[in-house]
């Protein structure tokens, strides 16, 4: 309980306030704004792991100075006593999961009644197990599968089985006692170990199983009803032999879409008709397990009387005669039975009649001959067979026909299906499912973490008894033929367990009648909420109408797609058809709880603290492998259909599913395996033939945090698609102390670009007190381990020369130098707004590469990237390379086409000749200005104070060279300071600090022309650039692309002005260039 604190009013005269609350609501008063939560808590929380959470939770919990020092704290985290007291006042709702009762009261007003959990493990968990293990598998397919495989092959059968679902059960305990389980059980389970995307296909899948198996039921009820209650009952007649199993089909399709219809209806008006109902269903089944076990010990005593008729070692199907024999004695004359008629073609003696009826005796067996007959010696082995074989008594003498062709128009007992044992496994499976319905109750146990385990374990256990029992019981006590015949055709179609039942074969009969009817109500009752919990959950967008129901939470619209598929089960119309598929879906899911087990124990996550300590990783590894074997044995493409829906469902789910963080064990795993390769990254360096550029791309952020050039994230996405790792930056000025919420922002804005432009990848937004440093620090940390970028890609400054300030231009050249040392690749993009969206398709163009310089084969290799993208697929590939005077052009072009031929390379290649020139007099005008913008770059970047005295001194200095030069002018009266740069202020500038003496001699000196007093060496550029410029606008001006090696910046920083001044020149007059600086290591090989 939480401690209430008093304070003591120490202010003169007044009571003053008695309780924290009340000094607070004062406060509350004079500032109404509310508060604020912790300014670093910018990121949404985390939901309560409570499952009761409420509004409620954000009030103040302190009362009392004494816990001032953590006020801040408290408003976002509540004290440990409240907390407490969430988990004392906890009532095990299930999220999502409606647990009521609606009911009105006398005056109309509807209430809500809320249930408590009240069940302990006996009924909560291991009867309703026992009841949906027990079932109709065990009542009409148990003795023909133990007669067909035979003891031996059976009870392995029963044993994989058995041992199969005892793994899982293990497995699920421990999942089920890691923390609360709401209703949901194994589709809660998987999903929040697995994730959303296992959860949501194997979620389905377990969907789909439950759904068909409620087809099963449905089946298995039908069957009970026209096989062995009404017989009479059928719809379709058969007019010949042959035709009777397609007629007994009809009437399933006719008699399971009416019994579907009624058990929709019933399950629509109100599950709680159903609950009341259950424990009359699950009496049927105890029941009916006691009268098996009574007729088996009462076979000791005295067997029951089911004669069988054997025509040779052939059995007869016996209920269109009483009297097995040929003919009998009445009064000393011989007349000729029912039996006979049904072999020859009159009633006479000297009638025709079947030759082997002719050849071979009747002999009369008893079918049930007893538990200390032996008859368990004959049945030890299977006797499989095609489809139409007869049942043939073992060592029993017969003499064989010449013609068997009449065969099948005559009483015989024949096998309806073909036999073989992964055929037998698929159908029996069913049998041992179930395991779930005590993790599905879970919201309504009274300890749940210790009822599931205990009384699944239990369960499984007891069932896995009864079935091994009763294989032994079954081929010790009932003749070899009795247990092939499936129908009881041999018996006077009495039920083949019934037979050995007691008191009498009804008890059975009405037994797995009622229980097959249970369990086909059972599951309509949970298909439909298991659908309704994956679409409540939202992780597959299409299924999310099957999340609405009724008022008080029933899904109506998920029970009519329920019924939908249950209805195609039972068009199949055969039990024996849907039983392996249903296995397949219990098998995946299955599967995915021991995965589930097993993934969360080796990544030994701290939250995985099961309190069910009994299981191993070996076991749940060993239970996923015999899950895996069993689909496969049962039926190989039946398994390889349910896989393949299960990973549909995966795609898609991770394609356009909801995006769930549920901490699941998938994601542990993927850290495991990032670290463990990241390790391996690092411990040596890519070689050549794995080398592809690892981008770091460096946004820029317009002034509402909005990326600026989009088509930059485009341009990524055409060079990497989606292979390798791109890292998506940028950089905000400032603080993170203020800017927090904005970086934070910013990332979101530029996450959604990303995603709008199809970019994967990582995105990284930092804060720093300058943006040079902040992209310095992304070029050298941006990255882990092995997974580190080795390339730079940013785009051209094109407003550089309009900038107010020099801070673009100066950290771009930074920039380049920063990635020239740390040996990594650059690229720069000039108009990249005028580059391709990923949407686009190029025609008909080219991707021309000026190879200038050699950069370790990144231009060769970028191109060829490009063109693996949809937008640049049908562009062709240029190569352009420079030759000099004493180059052989066309040697060099052999040289290159060779050398591309090597390296698997397709390009037109082109030597472009340039020989050495004149400087032209554009090139000299060209420096000229960029030298005075230098100059005047510099100027402005001067103090005020400096400033003023570099005027008067420019001022003075000007006036009196234009009096020494310019003898016919007149010096200008007017000393007002003029900021554009002439001849005579550069001129003084060059003079300026010199003695008075020397000016006119130097002055003197300078009546040379203007371009004679530049910079050498920058004129030298300016020309290269000029005219490399004019080949490659000549050559590669219509080209959708052109590639450029990047010139390195000068190694001191006196000229980076004139080095911007030359990339432009260079760049002057093409739409779209890609200029490359290699990273100092070669990227391409010709080696395999």
């Amino acid at each position: 309980m939480p401690t209430n604190f008093t304070v003591v009013p120490v202010e003169d005269g007044g009571a003053g306030k008695s309780t924290l609350e009340d000094v607070f609501s004062e406060e509350d008063e004079e500032d109404v704004s509310p508060r604020r939560p912790y300014s670093g808590d910018v990121t949404p929380r985390e939901s309560s792991p409570f499952i009761n959470n409420t509004d409620q939770d954000q009030e103040n919990y302190y009362d009392g100075k004494n816990m001032a020092l953590f006020e801040e704290e408290i408003e976002s985290n509540p004290m440990v006593s409240s907390l407490l007291n969430k988990l004392a006042n906890y009532t095990n709702l299930t999220q999502g999961v409606t647990e009521h009762e609606e009911y009105e009261n006398e005056e109309g007003v509807t209430k809500i009644r809320v249930k408590s959990p009240q069940m302990g493990t006996f009924i909560g968990v291991y009867l309703p197990c026992m009841q949906n293990i027990l079932g109709v598998i065990l009542f009409l397919r148990l003795t023909w599968i133990v007669g067909t495989a035979g003891i031996l092959e059976s009870f392995a059968i029963v044993v994989m089985c058995c041992t199969c679902t005892m793994l899982t059960a293990i497995s699920m305990s421990a999942i089920a006692t890691n923390g609360v389980v709401p209703a949901g059980g194994s589709y809660y389970m998987i999903s929040r170990s697995l994730g959303p995307e296992f959860g949501g296909a194997v979620g389905l899948c377990f969907y789909l199983g439950t759904t068909f198996a409620g087809s099963m039921y449905i089946l298995g009820t039908i069957e009970i009803l026209l096989t062995y209650i009404v017989p009479n009952a059928a719809v379709f007649v058969a007019e010949k032999k042959e035709g009777e199993a397609e007629a007994m089909l009809n009437n399933m399709r006719v008699y399971g879409t009416c019994c579907l219809a009624l058990m929709a209806l019933v399950v629509f008006v109100g599950v709680k008709y159903v609950n009341k109902l259950a424990l009359v269903f699950l009496a049927c089944v105890v029941l009916s397990i006691m009268a098996i076990y009574a007729g088996v010990i009462k076979t000791v005593i005295e067997p029951p009387d089911f004669p069988i008729c054997l025509l040779g070692n052939r059995s007869l199907q016996n209920h269109n005669f009483e009297k097995c024999v040929k003919t009998e004695v009445i009064k000393n004359v011989t007349y000729t039975t029912k039996l006979w008629e049904l072999f020859c073609d009159s009633r006479h003696l000297n009638a025709t009649c079947d030759e082997y009826f002719t050849l071979n005796n009747v002999t009369e067996i008893q079918g049930i001959p007893g538990l200390l007959s032996g008859v368990i010696k004959d049945n030890m082995w299977g006797d499989y067979g095609p489809s139409g074989m007869l049942v043939e008594k073992k060592r029993q003498s017969s003499v064989p026909a010449q013609d068997n062709s009449r065969d099948i128009y005559m009483p015989y007992v024949f096998n309806d299906i073909s036999t073989f044992f992964t055929l037998l496994v698929g159908i029996y499976f069913p049998s041992v499912t179930g395991i779930m319905a005590g993790s599905n109750r879970s919201g309504d146990l009274r300890d749940a973490q210790r009822s599931i385990p205990f009384g699944t374990i239990l369960a499984i256990a007891t069932t896995s008894f009864i079935y091994m029992t009763c294989v032994v019981l079954f081929g010790a006590c009932i003749e070899g033929v009795v247990l092939r015949d499936k129908f009881g055709d041999s018996v006077k179609k009495n039920l083949v367990i019934g037979t050995l039942a007691w008191p009498s074969p009804w008890v059975i009969v009405i037994g797995s009648f009622f229980s097959c009817c249970g369990a086909g109500l059972q599951s309509l009752t949970g298909a439909p909420r298991l659908l309704q919990a994956i679409a409540r959950d939202g992780i597959v967008p299409f299924l999310q109408v099957f999340g609405h129901g009724k008022a008080n939470g029933e899904p109506t619209w998920a029970l009519l797609m329920t019924a939908g598929i249950c209805e195609i089960g039972i068009l199949i119309a055969s039990l024996d058809a849907v039983a392996p598929i249903l296995s397949m879906f219990f098998l995946m899911c299955y599967l995915f709880v021991n995965l589930a087990c097993a993934v969360q124990t080796l990544l030994r996550t701290p939250n995985w603290r099961p309190r069910f300590k009994f299981y191993h990783w070996t076991l749940s590894f060993l239970g996923m492998s015999l899950c895996v074997s069993l689909m496969f044995i049962s039926s190989w493409y039946y398994a390889l259909v349910a896989m393949s829906i299960a990973g549909c469902i995966y795609k898609y789910i991770e394609y356009r599913g909801a995006e769930k963080e549920w901490g699941d064990g998938i994601r542990g795993l993927s850290l495991n395996a990032a670290r463990y390769a990241l390790i391996r990254l690092e411990e040596v360096q890519p070689h050549t033939k794995n080398w592809r550029p690892q981008l770091l791309v460096l946004l820029k952020l317009d002034s509402d945090l909005g990326v600026k050039h989009p088509r930059l994230l485009s341009f990524t996405t055409q060079l990497k698609a989606g292979k390798g790792l791109t890292i998506v930056s940028s950089v905000l000025e400032g603080t993170y102390m203020t800017l927090g919420a904005e970086a934070k922002s910013a990332e979101q804005n530029v996450k959604s670009a990303m995603h709008a432009e199809r970019t994967k990848g990582f995105c990284h937004v930092v804060v720093s007190s300058n943006l040079r440093d902040g992209f310095s620090h992304l070029i050298q940390s941006a990255g882990l381990g092995g997974m580190k970028h080795n390339a730079v890609l940013m785009a051209w400054p094109g407003a550089w020369k309009q900038a107010e300030d020099s801070y673009p231009w100066k950290n771009f050249i930074e920039t380049v130098r920063e990635t020239t040392s740390a040996h990594q690749a650059l690229l720069v993009a000039k108009n990249i707004d005028k580059f391709p969206s990923s949407e686009d398709r190029l025609g008909e163009g080219t991707i021309d590469v000026w190879w200038i310089v050699h950069d370790g084969g990144l231009l060769m290799l970028l191109p060829f990237l490009l063109r693996q993208h949809k937008v640049w697929r049908k562009c062709k590939m240029r190569i352009f390379t420079v030759a000099q005077m004493d180059d052989n052009s066309i040697q060099m072009k052999k040289d290159l086409q060779m050398f591309l031929y090597h390296l698997r390379l397709n390009a037109v290649v082109e030597v472009v000749e340039m020989h050495d020139s004149d400087i032209a007099a554009f090139t000299y005008e060209k420096t000229l200005v960029m030298e005075q913008r230098s100059q005047m770059l510099k100027q402005m970047q001067l103090s005020r104070n400096e400033r003023e005295r570099e005027a008067q001194l420019i001022t003075k200095l000007g006036t009196k060279s234009h009096g020494n030069l310019n003898d016919n002018a007149t010096a200008t009266p007017d000393h007002h300071v003029h900021m554009t740069w002439t001849k005579d202020k550069l001129i003084s500038e060059r003079n300026r600090n010199r003695s008075e003496p020397n000016v006119g001699v130097k002055d003197l000196f300078n009546m040379k022309p203007e371009w004679e007093s530049l910079n050498q060496s920058n004129v030298r550029r300016m020309h290269t650039a000029v005219k490399l410029n004019e080949v490659v606008v000549n050559k590669s001006q219509s080209a959708q692309l052109v590639l450029l090696n990047m010139p390195g910046p000068p190694k001191t920083k006196g000229g980076d002005e004139n080095y911007m001044e030359f990339l432009e020149v260079l760049m002057d007059g093409l739409d779209r260039v890609l200029l490359v600086r290699g990273g100092g290591r070669e990227v391409i090989t010709i080696y395999s």
